[in-house]
């Protein structure tokens, strides 16, 4: 691993972003404009306190997700990562960059996601906040891994968007943020213990109901970040496109 490699594809991705003030506003402000609009159609206090605390961590995750496949996608398909990978810069050192960039925005995208929800909306939740911070930013940090990973599987940017609803609303679906999932059947309460997203759901879930019991999943799904990191390096490849 080179530090000086790693700084400078997390220096270039951090000024594309920057210049990308569409993809910037989807990722720091979408996201609160939907804690704003769920705040508002339940408008009684204690759902809104239920489903609110995990929304913080997973309106990041969704959002990260689909910024960081379609940009590694454009990567793949411009021919610049297949540029990068004929000179002396290892792939751990590409990866590590896109994460270290994207780790950043996803620092500044939850925390503003959480000043509008503790701050505007009057969310209240039983754990500490900073912990609903850390969770989100790891639940951000996972979005962009598993963004990175699928990217591998998409031709075009209209393919990578399909794995939104493909890929992870499933997942939403069955995190158990709709229903609780002993309720479900049987076959998909099977499913969504092995799903990502129903780790991350669990862990702020946990803190947001104050029981101190989040530490497993939080250990989960820094899991599944570092598994999916480790499979977006296995795919690539020199000839990418």
């Amino acid at each position: 691993m080179s530090i000086r490699a790693t700084a400078s594809t997390a220096r270039r991705v951090g000024l594309q972003l920057r210049n990308d003030h569409r993809t910037l506003a989807l990722l720091l402000v979408v996201p609160c404009v939907l804690m704003t609009l769920i705040r508002f159609v339940f408008d009684e206090g204690q759902t809104f306190d239920r489903i609110g605390g995990p929304l913080v961590g997973i309106f990041p995750l969704i959002s990260m997700f689909l910024v960081t496949s379609i940009a590694m996608l454009r990567e793949r398909t411009s021919g610049t990562l297949e540029r990068l990978l004929t000179m002396p810069v290892r792939k751990l050192d590409i990866l590590l960059g896109y994460a270290g960039a994207f780790a950043a925005v996803a620092v500044l995208q939850v925390g503003l996601v959480a000043g509008v929800s503790f701050g505007l909306l009057g969310l209240e939740i039983e754990g500490p906040i900073w912990q609903m911070l850390l969770l989100g930013i790891a639940n951000a940090v996972l979005g962009m891994a598993l963004g990175l990973f699928v990217s591998a599987f998409a031709r075009s940017e209209f393919q990578a968007v399909q794995f939104l609803p493909a890929f992870l609303l499933p997942q939403f679906l069955l995190c158990g943020l709709l229903a609780p999932r002993d309720t479900m059947n049987s076959v998909l309460e099977a499913i969504s213990s092995v799903l990502p997203m129903t780790f991350a759901y669990d862990a702020l879930d946990e803190v947001a109901r104050g029981t101190g019991e989040g530490a497993g999943s939080a250990t989960a799904v820094v899991g599944f970040a570092l598994l999916a990191l480790g499979a977006g390096a296995a795919t690539l490849r020199r000839r990418s496109a």
